[in-house]
């Protein structure tokens, strides 16, 4: 006997999905946090019992973050010198706590809204019925 799994068609708002991943809440319900720490990702959503442990983040926020970070914060590196010249060690100091308080702000932002897409697009698993 061959067991097929059921895939619905119902389609699911990637929009709403996104939205509620940087919100850092479940892509389902939008109620329930995704995160069981910074960026463990709960095994089921306690508000409405959705199965978030198919997700398949990986490195994908990891690389979104240095790319936002590195977009925002090489221009101002190059305005912050160009304008006001300041003394190089204050400016590295002044940049890299920037830097590292972005990346850690943006991560689990950027983690949730690569799982919203996962669970919207129906991969890795996500599209499989309850049996």
């Amino acid at each position: 006997m061959i067991h097929t799994t059921d895939i619905t068609t119902e389609e699911r708002s990637t929009k709403t999905a996104v939205m509620r991943g940087l919100r850092r809440r479940c892509p389902s319900c939008g109620e329930g946090p995704m995160f069981a720490g910074y960026l463990k990702v709960n095994d089921r959503c306690p508000a409405c019992r959705e199965e978030l442990s198919h997700h398949r983040a990986d490195d994908g926020p990891a690389y979104l973050t240095i790319l936002v970070v590195g977009h925002l914060m090489a221009p101002l590196i190059h305005i912050v010198f160009v304008q006001f010249r300041p003394d190089p060690m204050v400016m590295a100091t002044i940049f890299t706590v920037g830097c590292v308080a972005l990346s850690l702000f943006l991560l689990p932002r950027l983690k949730g809204l690569v799982v919203g897409i996962q669970w919207a697009k129906r991969m890795h698993g996500f599209g499989r019925s309850e049996d």
